[in-house]
């Protein structure tokens, strides 16, 4: 019975996206795609959520930039700049915790066009802080300083950039010391995914499974770290003594998810058991194909093999978007799979991860 409804998912959600573009190979065109950046953009502009300095707003503003580097449009410029003098370019307030820095990445970009110091001041002084202050270990769920794995895609891309931009490699170590310890604490070197936390590993006395007896491996947890690996790798000089670990596991993660997705094109809340899932996950598929793209554009993926996987993913993630530009099918806030989202659920990470996605789809030598 599952199967059937995963079947029939599929084909409702390729009817749809047929439907909408009249000819899926539309959804290729440039002019589309910029098209399709501008209204998700404007739509989730309008419907605001969540502090600015927010984790959920890190996200979305990473793709508001992408969006702004795709079209060149003014009014996403002013978008980010309104959002930055409204958060003093200030991180969050937790000091040792990543996802109050993820919103300190857009803030560095726009910095690297505008070139105002009082945009990235803020976030150097806080980072004298981090460096200076020792990170209270308080419980043994949170033995290191990065101990959940979307952690990954908050934390090292503000501090590589940050150490790009100013030439120091003092930031660029740290993160890859901090990176390294969620790496060791979390990743699974056989199923090549990242579990979201300790909770999840199966060297415990309590194992926490999914309900085919699989590993617990939540889809927008592994796609925060994609995510964040590609925005490490497109920072790191090509020379860079760590950057081997970066390269070796994303392309280890590329094969695991390329492997798992569904016939829609898309991934479901628990990658392991589709079944119990249904409803392609905006989020984390979002990220994937972010992820891929970039891999295939830039040369870390084979084309021939990963073309055709990001292809059919953009294809299911435009089954996704709302005519008003609303992206939905999105899971809410959580720190594990769940099946509590509809078509209607939006989020604003979630349209940060579409706009990550169809920055680099419009990239593609097709």
């Amino acid at each position: 019975m599952k199967r059937s409804l995963t079947i029939l998912t599929a084909l409702i959600l390729s009817i749809s996206v047929f439907a909408k573009s009249g000819n899926p190979e539309k959804l290729f065109s440039e002019r589309y795609i910029k098209k399709t950046l501008k209204k998700a953009t404007a739509w989730q502009l309008k419907n605001p959520k969540h502090k600015l300095w927010d984790w959920t707003n890190g996200a979305f503003y990473a793709g508001v930039f992408a969006a702004y580097e795709t079209t060149g449009s003014e009014k996403i410029m002013k978008a980010m700049l309104e959002m930055g003098e409204t958060n003093e370019w200030k991180a969050g307030p937790r000091l040792h915790h990543a996802d109050d820095h993820a919103i300190c990445q857009t803030y560095i970009d726009v910095f690297r066009i505008k070139k105002d110091e009082k945009m990235i001041q803020p976030f150097v002084e806080t980072m004298d802080e981090f460096i200076n202050t020792a990170y209270p270990v308080k419980k043994t769920l949170m033995p290191i300083t990065w101990w959940w794995c979307d952690a990954l895609f908050m934390g090292p891309p503000a501090f590589v950039k940050l150490g790009i931009t100013l030439e120091d490699n003092n930031y660029l170590k740290l993160s890859d010391k901090l990176f390294l310890e969620c790496y060791d604490l979390l990743y699974d070197k056989e199923e090549h995914l990242f579990a979201r936390d300790i909770r999840y590993q199966w060297d415990q006395e309590e194992i926490l499974k999914e309900a085919n007896g699989k590993k617990i491996f939540w889809s927008r947890g592994n796609g925060w770290v994609m995510g964040g690996l590609v925005r490490v790798l497109q920072e790191l000089p090509a020379d860079y003594p760590n950057r081997e670990i970066y390269e070796k596991t994303f392309k280890e993660m590329a094969a695991k998810i390329a492997k798992i997705q569904q016939a829609d094109g898309l991934w479901r809340a628990s990658l392991l058991d589709p079944e119990s899932y249904p409803g392609g996950e905006a989020s984390g598929s979002g990220f994937y194909t972010y992820a891929l793209a970039w891999g295939v554009n830039n040369g870390l993926l084979d084309k021939e093999k990963y073309l055709p996987v990001v292809e059919k993913a953009w294809i299911g993630l435009n089954s996704l978007i709302h005519k008003n530009g609303k992206v939905g099918w999105v899971q809410p806030i959580g720190a594990d799979p769940r099946a509590n989202f509809t078509s209607a659920s939006w989020e604003v990470y979630g349209t940060g991860a579409f706009l990550l996605a169809g920055s680099e789809v419009i990239k593609l030598k097709r």
